[in-house]
């Protein structure tokens, strides 16, 4: 079956796996042979263990000179792997960059024939549109589910309030599915690596990506590049775990950068992962266009081109004692967190940096600071820091929140601190696509949520509080993906409360419970971009009372029109009624005559219809006078 995992091809080890070939020697005469042989070994020798007798470099018998080359061989084949990836490419001096690869691949290689052969020609097959799911007649996205070894991928139906069965399939992945994030692909994991599935209702395999035992994945914003990871118990105990990143083209299935180390050289940043790993390891800039993509480091931020895989400039972004970064959702743009330094004696800071040209666009110092988050909006018109400080005291802290105006000329910034500074900062959250923020602040168990705009009234660049809604379950904002509806949510707790929030009426829609809740996820309603220019949007905007007449009537008649299965189900009853009426006519016109005789011949079934109506007649059949004595006088 051609969707079933291959399995991987054997390869039979010559026994030299721990043995590594170094080029690029220099090439000396006997006289410093040994001084050279201490140098190689003092590089090499830091990494693993070299057996006795284990290092040995070759000589010409008739120059008596070295050869330019050396054999190293290692207790363990693990060591040799990790001593070929760290010392390949390792500079000596300006004239000899080694060169190093594993004894094992040069048997590989000399079974390449010198012979050319051309490719096989393969014939080219259309694959299916993998954006057919964007022309569904009513307008619906996919989800998908995996339970036990069940992967199943549905129709999202609001209206019919059933979701509708695409594609079922057992054994799909071993670990976990990921959908891309256009949702053009669905991504699976297995023992040799990872897939990717498509179309509307078929989810053919479109590429395969080889990176064994992966166990995460992450795909680029414009869905060009798929990045795995996967790591391995190392041989000594004592040492960290050895970690593999590699970085596939997604149409090709071709690695274009690959990246090894230990976990402690990729556990810098990122919110989750694995061994000690942050993840994502890599951060890709805003957009869809996948140019670039950084990863932090200690005191740099190391930011990669696609078009060459390799370093912007050739050289990092170096940022002493920089915490954390993040990217513009839209823009090449960095913001960059660096704690204070000296004691106290430097600031924090915040700034904003433009790649590739490296330039500073606003710095912001910062005092006394305990901690900082970032929070972009969604088209990258705002940023905003939140800012935790300590007291005088040093005894306690407080927030506030520095805002930027991203796309406003210098880039203006406003400090904004709530009414009680002293309230414990629960959830921030922007409005995608807006200009209106939520925070939820408070101490006890029933937060209150301020909602502020970054535009006031009269239309001046400042900020402006909206409303506060006081004593609501919540620890979470959950926005709809087109805005002015807010989920606050309570997540991870026994009651699971949840309420519907509408902004711009500041009402609560609905109420409900989910007991035990841990996410939540709005359904993303994507449709494709707009092709319409500013002006048209705003135009149907301002008449959208207009345009959306139609589209109301319609939603009108599907709100009127029971659920598919209810109807099913009365026109099933209809029919059997109907039936059953239809068999006790026949049986009746069937009996008429028989009727007929048992009733003397009357035809009974014609007599013309009458009502019958009960009377009560009371009559008076004798009276009775009689004189009673009742014995007064005794």
């Amino acid at each position: 079956d051609e969707e079933e995992e291959e399995e991987d091809s054997l390869e039979f080890e010559t026994g030299f796996g721990n043995v590594i070939v170094v080029d690029n020697l220099p090439v000396v005469p006997p006289e410093k042979y040994e001084k050279l042989e201490g140098v190689v070994r003092k590089i090499f020798g830091q990494i693993g263990t070299i057996r006795d007798r284990g290092l040995w470099m070759p000589v010409d018998t008739e120059t008596q000179k070295t050869k330019g080359y050396c054999f190293i061989e290692y207790t363990t084949p693990q060591e040799a792997q990790i001593a070929k990836d760290q010392t390949n490419g390792y500079k000596l001096d300006k004239a000899h960059i080694f060169a190093v690869n594993m004894f094992d691949d040069f048997e590989k290689y000399m079974r390449v024939s010198d012979k050319w052969v051309p490719p096989e020609t393969k014939t080219y097959s259309p694959i299916e549109n993998l954006h057919q799911w964007l022309t569904d007649e009513k307008g619906r996205d996919q989800f998908v589910i995996r339970a036990q070894s069940d992967t199943e991928v549905y129709w999202n139906d609001p209206r019919q309030l059933k979701p509708e069965l695409v594609y079922r399939r057992e054994h799909w992945t071993e670990t976990f599915v990921q959908w891309s994030p256009m949702g053009t692909y669905l991504a699976t994991l297995h023992r040799q690596g990872a897939a990717v599935w498509g179309g509307a209702t078929t989810f053919s395999r479109l590429m395969r990506f080889a990176h064994s035992q992966v166990r995460l994945i992450d795909i680029s914003p414009g869905e060009k590049f798929l990045v795995t990871y996967s790591s391995h118990e190392p041989s000594n105990p004592r040492d960290t775990q050895r970690v593999t990143l590699n970085i596939f083209d997604m149409r090709t299935g071709i690695v274009v950068r690959e990246f090894k180390g230990s976990a402690d050289d990729f556990a810098t940043g990122g919110t989750g992962g694995v061994a000690g790993v942050s993840w994502p390891v890599f951060r890709w800039a805003g957009g869809r266009d996948d140019k670039y993509f950084a990863r932090i480091g200690k005191n740099a931020i190391s930011v990669y081109e696609t078009d060459t895989m390799s370093l912007l400039d050739r050289k990092s972004l170096k940022v002493d004692n920089v915490m954390d970064f993040s990217w513009s959702p839209t823009d090449p743009i960095l913001s960059l967190f660096v704690p204070e330094g000296g004691g106290g004696n430097q600031p924090a800071r915040v700034s904003l940096v433009q790649i590739p040209g490296r330039e500073e666009l606003r710095q912001k110092n910062l005092f006394s600071v305990s901690d900082c988050k970032m929070y972009w909006q969604s088209n990258g018109d705002y940023l905003a820091v939140k800012v935790d400080r300590y007291t005088k005291t040093k005894k306690s802290t407080y927030t506030g929140f520095e805002l930027f105006r991203i796309k406003e000329r210098d880039i203006p910034i406003e400090v904004l601190e709530l009414e009680n500074k002293n309230d414990r900062i629960v959830a921030f959250a922007w409005e995608p696509k807006g200009h209106r923020f939520a925070i939820i602040h408070g101490d006890g168990p029933k937060p209150d949520v301020s909602f502020y705009s970054m535009r006031s009234p009269n239309n001046v660049g400042r900020v402006s509080k909206l409303a506060t809604i006081k004593g609501r379950q919540a620890n979470a904002l959950v926005w709809s993906p087109i805005g002015r509806f807010l989920l606050l949510a309570e997540l991870k707790t026994h009651n699971g409360h949840l309420e519907f929030y509408n902004v711009d009426e500041l009402e609560t829609m609905a109420t409900g419970e989910h007991f035990m809740a841990t996410d939540i996820e709005w359904d993303p309603t994507g449709r494709p971009p707009s092709l319409l220019s500013l002006e048209k949007e705003e135009e149907i905007a301002k008449n959208l009372k207009k345009y959306s007449k139609k589209y109301e009537a319609e939603d009108q008649d599907v709100s009127l029109l029971l659920s598919e299965q209810d109807r099913e189900k009365r026109k099933r009853l209809q029919e059997e009624w109907q039936g059953w009426v239809n068999e006790w006519k026949r049986l009746r016109e069937e009996e008429g005559f028989i009727r007929q005789q048992l009733r003397d011949g009357e035809p009974s079934d014609e007599e013309e219809e009458y009502e019958a109506e009960e009377v009560e007649v009371e009559e008076v059949l004798d009276v009775t006078e009689e004189i009673a004595s009742y014995g007064f006088e005794d």
